[in-house]
């Protein structure tokens, strides 16, 4: 049997497996670059960018977790300008996609990221951070507002020809009726799911563990509500899904690809194994060996149910 194809499209992007680094977990490329040969996984997603850089949340920003870990890093950047002058030119030399994660405060400061950043050719699409949970303005309101959601997705694609992925907060009640209000107004895709909110702390002190109080748990521990999340939007919604959350080996990308997945994000796991990535890909094609398939995208949304 020839080797399998390990290809996905969606929205008019061919990746060459379904195998992207998440948002704030590899830096802009070349903090993993070392450990992860960027050429051979999908793609990329970079830190959160806004309009102006932000320092983000004071120290402490990051608590292990069972299984997992809490995250209140405030969306610190280094703003539209530097992240143009110093990051993208380092991501231009690899053959992978290049999608760029924008965060802000108002739905003007998306649109006005959207648009400065739409003339870079190194740039394949926008993953609009609806959904952060770890600041405490903008984002959080953002991602639990329907309208809020259907604007800004309206808005972005009015100034960018380029794909827009909507990351959705798992925070709600019906993670399906975003999907479907982002597809209306435009979204070429979704990406879910965001952190869960979470919080910890010292018995000692009995003082929070973040200084933020709250933040973004994320890692193995939320891998069942991600699956379930994915698998919703999936059933309600006719759109492209990048699954996020807790995948952390080749058997989780499989699952999230049968539950509706096309794509998978790896997060937590590059902070333990940031090889994982590379890892995978030759594990994806055991996988279509196995069970004689020559496409991998033949097993997405592929659920069966007794």
């Amino acid at each position: 049997m020839n080797k399998p194809d390990l290809g996905v499209e969606i929205a008019g992007l061919t990746f060459k497996n379904p195998v992207l680094l998440a948002s704030g977990t590899v830096g802009y490329g070349y903090e993993i670059s070392n450990f992860t040969d960027l050429n051979k996984i999908g793609g990329i997603v970079t830190k959160s960018i806004s309009l102006k850089p932000r320092k983000g949340n004071p120290p402490q920003r990051i608590v292990e977790t069972a299984s997992g870990m809490l995250n209140a890093i405030g969306l610190a950047n280094v703003g539209v300008e530097e992240f143009i002058l110093e990051k993208l030119p380092f991501l231009s030399k690899y053959d992978t996609r290049v999608i760029c994660n924008i965060a802000a405060s108002s739905v003007e400061e998306y649109v006005e990221c959207v648009r400065i950043l739409t003339k870079e050719q190194t740039i394949d699409a926008f993953e609009i951070n609806v959904s952060c949970p770890n600041v405490k303005d903008g984002g959080l309101i953002f991602g639990n507002d329907p309208g809020f959601v259907g604007e800004i997705t309206d808005k972005v694609k009015g100034v960018s020809s380029k794909p827009v992925i909507i990351k959705l907060s798992p925070n709600n009640a019906d993670i399906g009726l975003f999907a479907r209000i982002a597809r209306e107004n435009g979204a070429d895709a979704v990406s879910a799911i965001n952190t869960l909110v979470g919080t910890a702390f010292d018995i000692w002190t009995r003082k929070p563990k973040l200084y933020n109080v709250t933040g973004g748990l994320s890692g193995p521990a939320i891998k069942p509500v991600a699956l379930a999340k994915v698998l919703e939007i999936s059933r309600k919604c006719d759109i492209p899904i990048i699954g996020i959350g807790g995948i952390a080996g080749w058997e989780d990308v499989v699952e999230f690809m049968i539950a509706g997945a096309s794509l998978i994000q790896l997060g937590t796991v590059n902070f333990v194994n940031p090889d994982t990535a590379e890892k995978i890909i030759p594990s994806l094609e055991d996988y279509c060996l196995k069970t004689k398939r020559t496409k991998i995208n033949s097993i997405i949304a592929s659920y069966e149910f007794n």
